[in-house]
């Protein structure tokens, strides 16, 4: 709940009170009228092939621990979504990759903490060790038809576009 994210006003201090603003209802500022406006969390994916198969990472971490995702993970504040994309490929996998294109834009939520906003790279690996890090513990390349158990809606729908693009 937006509620939640923030009580105080930054400006002046005076708590926060919900009001209808612009259509919704916002934390607002009844000393100043600051406005409260969540921005949303933004994510990066890449889709790494080699050989025909495709490099996955078993989550560390709920929700979906265990289970099986793209390396992926959030775009910092000024970021570059693409080398936000490179990097979090290189923590989760300790492979170097070279995002090639954008392969999709997903908006919606997959859990509570997720991303607003997914935005999926294709890429190449240019380097490195296969060597799962970060919060994967583990890494590796599976052929499209025998994947392991997914974490994601999301990453079903990832991978169908990624298998239309191929032909």
């Amino acid at each position: 709940m937006i509620a939640d994210q923030v009580n105080f006003c930054p400006r002046c201090g005076t708590a926060l009170v919900i009001e209808e603003r612009i259509g919704r209802l916002r934390p607002t500022c009844p000393a100043c009228n600051w406005i409260y406006f969540p921005d949303p969390k933004v994510a990066v994916a890449v889709v790494v092939c080699e050989q025909g198969k495709i490099l996955l990472v078993r989550r560390t971490n709920d929700p979906k621990r265990g289970l099986w995702t793209l390396p992926a993970g959030f775009v910092d504040a000024g970021e570059d979504p693409a080398r936000a994309a490179e990097r979090e490929c290189l923590e989760e996998t300790g492979l170097m990759v070279g995002t090639t294109h954008l392969l999709d834009v997903i908006a919606g939520q997959a859990h509570a903490r997720g991303a607003d906003i997914l935005i999926v790279y294709q890429a190449e690996k240019r380097g490195g060790d296969l060597q799962p890090g970060d919060d994967a513990d583990q890494a590796g390349f599976f052929d499209p038809e025998a994947l392991p158990p997914l974490a994601f809606d999301s990453i079903h729908a990832i991978l169908e576009v990624w298998q239309k693009r191929k032909k």
